[in-house]
């Protein structure tokens, strides 16, 4: 999926705060939209895994933390804004993920036809 951002200056090129809010806001909509996309591979998860027990996985939680966090340095973004956010996203997404696994099963489990 290409996200397309709408028309903005970079942060440097902003002289006004209406320009920076109009980035801000350009970019939070194409958060969204990548939200949305991460949003459905949680489903695909639900889909996938086989009981409700391996839902949370707290290894790959810290997995995804260091990666993060990695990127983050790489990309400029300070650790301090990037690992709560992220740690916040992951466990939303779990609730989100544990809704979705019980959608999908009866309660013993077993998948609904």
């Amino acid at each position: 999926m290409l996200i397309e951002i709408d028309d903005h200056k970079a942060p440097a090129d902003c002289t006004s705060m209406t320009e920076v809010r109009q980035g801000v806001d350009a970019l939070d909509r194409a958060l969204v939209k990548l939200l949305a996309e991460r949003q459905g591979f949680m489903d695909a998860a639900a889909r996938i895994k086989p009981h409700r027990g391996v839902v949370r996985d707290e290894a790959r939680i810290e997995d995804v933390v260091a990666k993060v966090r990695a990127a983050a340095r790489e990309a400029g973004l300070s650790e301090a804004i990037a690992e709560p956010v992220w740690r916040t996203l992951i466990d939303r997404c779990i609730a989100y993920e544990f809704g979705s696994w019980d959608k999908r099963r009866t309660p013993e489990g077993e998948p609904l036809p």
